[in-house]
């Protein structure tokens, strides 16, 4: 048991932290040892506004973690999401000084660290860096380069780029929650992880992940992803709305949403309606369930024009042609009634519900398998193929505890210093996945340069 690699996701979403604990079984296939799940309080939009209630929900969720699982969890891999997220293309290239020799893995190092010194607006970074095409004097449509010959390397690029702050306000929730961080991803590529298949990928598809407080965008073509967007929008507004329109408070509006709520307004008749309790003994109030869905469908629309708008912009006049795999809904929001034929009214676009449970063992508690676990699955995937060892068992705390303390303090010098020589054989997959280790370091350094 203690050499097995144990893989922690942490999703700090709007609506909801989750924490999930698994590993991989014989079968290759993710077996899930604990879930902890927490309501979250200090973030807004995908975006921490409250230190102190975001820590505390963290802890909550970490905590009924570790205690379903019989695991001590020491650091997560967390996703990345929230309005300031955006995403540019680019292009660059160097010359090689010897076409004669074979392009190298430093040669692709040198050009993904060429564009991570682009000039940014003010208080933003760069956060990945993902190749997508590359050209070798002139041909191509190449994938991988490494081996090849040729005096220039060029690549297209597809840059996500987020705000410091923000990020560094997560990374700072995670340390004051008493673990670390040992991995960043973006949301929907972690969501993409755990519900398209490789032949989606290939054939082109557009993920739309709906969380509580904004929704996701990810479009692949040709295995390759190739634009990311967030929606500053998602289930919360939805609920505002019922809120208001109905004049109820906030949780009855959530309830209304989730056990009545349409879509489509052409699925009720007039004379539905559900009765809501009054306010300390006030007369119970009526709500027809047409007027319902018709506040719903208003909001939806204008999100999936929205989504629809950034998949054209992608570069798809006539996206159905283009994206022949269609769209894959997930996310809490998904599971709306009715909302996969909504979109594919408006689209014109094929589409389904995406769920995690390909990836998931057979024995899995069937509610893992929602979609609301999506993002939470795919950061678990994300650390498993790592090879994190996120988690060890109560029952070895007494023997590794002291181990675990001394080799705390001497990780961090090490953790800059090796990774140029790892990354001397290995793939251009694994080189940006190295340059995004070295940004995780960053932000922890900063974090205790801060202390």
């Amino acid at each position: 048991m203690k050499n097995e690699n144990i893989a922690v996701g942490l999703d700090i979403g709007t609506t909801k932290i989750v924490a999930m604990i698994g590993r991989k079984n014989e079968y290759g296939k993710l077996e899930i040892l604990g879930v902890g799940k927490s309501k979250s309080l200090g973030v807004h939009r995908g975006v921490v506004n409250n230190i102190t209630q975001t820590i505390q929900s963290i802890q909550a969720a970490i905590a009924e973690a570790e205690e379903n699982s019989g695991y001590m969890i020491k650091d997560v891999v967390v996703g990345i999401a929230g309005q300031h997220i955006r995403s540019i293309q680019h292009s660059d290239y160097i010359s090689r000084s010897k076409a004669e020799e074979v392009i190298s893995d430093k040669d692709i190092e040198q050009l993904i660290g060429q564009v991570h010194k682009l000039a940014m607006l003010p208080g933003e970074e760069i956060i990945h860096v993902l190749p997508q095409e590359f050209k070798i004097d002139g041909q191509g449509e190449i994938k991988e380069p490494i081996g090849m010959y040729g005096g220039r390397l060029e690549s297209s690029f597809h840059v996500v780029v987020g705000h410091a702050a923000s990020i560094r306000n997560v990374g700072r929730c995670i340390q004051s929650a008493g673990i670390e961080l040992s991995g960043l991803t973006l949301e929907p590529l972690a969501s993409s992880d755990a519900v398209l298949s490789q032949e989606e990928k290939e054939a082109g598809v557009a993920l739309i992940d709906i969380g509580g407080g904004t929704t996701d965008l990810a479009i692949f073509k040709d295995g390759i992803i190739r634009h990311t967007a967030v929606i500053p929008f998602g289930g919360n507004v939805i609920t505002d709305d019922i809120k208001e329109g109905c004049s109820i408070i906030e949780k009855q509006a959530e309830l209304l949403k989730v056990k009545f709520g349409s879509a489509w307004p052409g699925e009720n008749k007039d004379n539905e309606i559900v009765s809501i309790p009054g306010l300390r003994g006030r007369e119970p109030k009526e709500i027809s369930l047409k007027n319902l869905s018709k506040i719903i469908n208003a909001r939806v629309v204008e999100i999936i024009e929205q989504v629809y708008d950034e998949i054209k912009s992608y570069g798809c006049d006539d996206p159905k042609k283009k994206l022949i795999a269609g769209i894959v809904l997930t996310g809490g929001g998904s599971q709306l009634k009715h909302i996969k034929q909504l979109v594919e009214y408006i689209t014109g676009m094929d589409t389904r519900i995406g769920y995690p449970n390909e990836h998931l063992a057979g024995n899995s508690d069937e509610e893992l398998s929602s979609p609301l676990y999506a993002t939470a699955v795919g950061l678990m995937m994300n650390s498993i193929n790592n090879n994190t060892k996120s988690a060890i068992l109560m029952s070895e705390m007494e023997s590794v505890t002291t181990d675990v303390k001394k080799e705390e303090p001497k990780q961090e010098p090490i953790a800059e210093a090796p990774k140029p020589v790892e990354v001397k054989k290995e793939s251009t997959e694994q080189i940006k996945r190295s340059f995004f280790d070295k940004y995780v370091e960053r932000i922890k350094e900063f974090l205790d340069n801060a202390e």
